[in-house]
């Protein structure tokens, strides 16, 4: 079987075509596409509450609800610590001047640039600062509008479900509906499967985080243990901004080294246990993507749409993935993109369901 240089220049400009055509319409599909996996999670809920003679427009009602409490009370404990943060405000900022200093004598000696010279130097870099300040304020107002699409999307693709899935499944031809219907069923249960996967590690993580950094004796140990689990929706590279951050506000407010070693030796446990238990068992068996593609998916998502494209990235990927698997001409594509399971770790598991049991 031959390919010709043709036919490979235009797979590779349809491919760009179709990352520019997401990237510059970021603006209308980003808020769809959170939508559409959020409505893939509260669809067992609101099936359960229709069945239970509840109008599927109140039932619809009440998944908004949840999912605006569920936000409001991360909301409510992380504004919570960061308000016994602040109460340490002072000791922090006495902190880091003192360790401004030490930075600040390090370049005199080994650059040869005075206190006059470097402060000079971060004044005329001002206007750089003030320049954020309508830049945060529109991101605020463009957070803030997204959040109401996505509540407006979610609302209408639970409400509609029942006509949106006819009409996907008349683009198909009679004998190809069955197994359309069955990549529609497996689409949607990948992406609600790695969400509720990702749920409960996020709140086993807040644990052990919690548990780990109350016996080191971190300050405000609850808030940074709920920062490093949220930040586990961006696989990988999360939990170490959120240790970082740690390590750093413990380091300004003076910490010994046996103190953040400290901090590096929870880290490094829980992402044992993280990697070893908890991802094969509540997020592996859903979203069978391999490492390497996990990475590219994430950095893609980010190019493409920034960080609610990380956040897409993998459910997106999944999703893709049975796509590719139920039609013969993309089965490479979801056989590249799919995991190697580790035999390693299916041993593991085993031994957990027997000892459990």
């Amino acid at each position: 079987m031959t390919t010709t240089s043709a036919s490979i220049i235009k797979k590779l400009l349809v491919l760009f075509l179709v990352f520019a055509g997401l990237h510059f319409a970021k603006e209308f599909l980003m808020p769809i596409a959170i939508g559409t996996v959020l409505a893939t999670l509260f669809l067992p809920f609101c099936k359960w509450m229709e069945r239970k003679k509840v109008p599927k427009a109140l039932a619809t009602f009440i998944c908004l609800l949840v999912l605006l409490l569920g936000v409001a009370g991360i909301g409510a404990l992380l504004g919570w610590q960061i308000s016994e943060l602040i109460n340490d405000f002072e000791l922090i900022k006495q902190k880091a001047l003192e360790l401004a200093n030490r930075i600040q004598l390090y370049i005199f000696n080994h650059l040869g640039i005075t206190a006059d010279k470097q402060w000079q130097l971060i004044k005329d870099q001002q206007f750089s600062f003030i320049g954020i300040i309508p830049y945060m304020a529109s991101s605020m107002a463009s957070i803030l509008g997204n959040f109401i699409l996505i509540l407006v999307y979610l609302f209408g693709l639970l409400y509609f479900r029942s006509h949106i899935k006819q009409f996907i499944l008349k683009l198909a031809t009679p004998a190809q509906r069955e197994e359309m219907e069955q990549v529609v069923l497996s689409t949607t249960q990948v992406s609600q499967q790695y969400l509720i996967g990702l749920a409960k590690m996020i709140a086993c993580l807040w644990i052990m985080y919690g548990i780990g950094f109350s016996i080191i004796g971190v300050k405000n140990a609850l808030f940074f243990a709920v920062l490093c689990g949220l930040l586990e929706i961006v696989p990988f590279i999360g939990n170490i901004i959120g240790t970082s951050l740690t390590l750093l506000v413990a380091a300004v407010q003076g910490a010994s080294l046996p103190f953040l070693g400290g901090i590096v030796l929870t880290y490094g446990i829980v992402q044992l246990i993280q990697g070893w238990l908890l991802e094969p068992m509540m997020v592996g068996p859903q979203v069978k993507i391999n490492p390497l593609f996990t990475i590219i998916a994430l950095i893609l998502g980010e190019l493409v749409w920034g960080i609610p494209g990380i956040f897409l990235a993998i459910p997106l990927t999944a999703m893709f993935k049975i796509v590719c698997d139920h039609f013969e001409s993309l089965k490479p594509f979801g056989f590249l993109i799919g995991k190697i399971e580790a035999k390693e770790n299916k041993k593991i598991i085993k031994w957990i369901k027997k000892v459990g049991h």
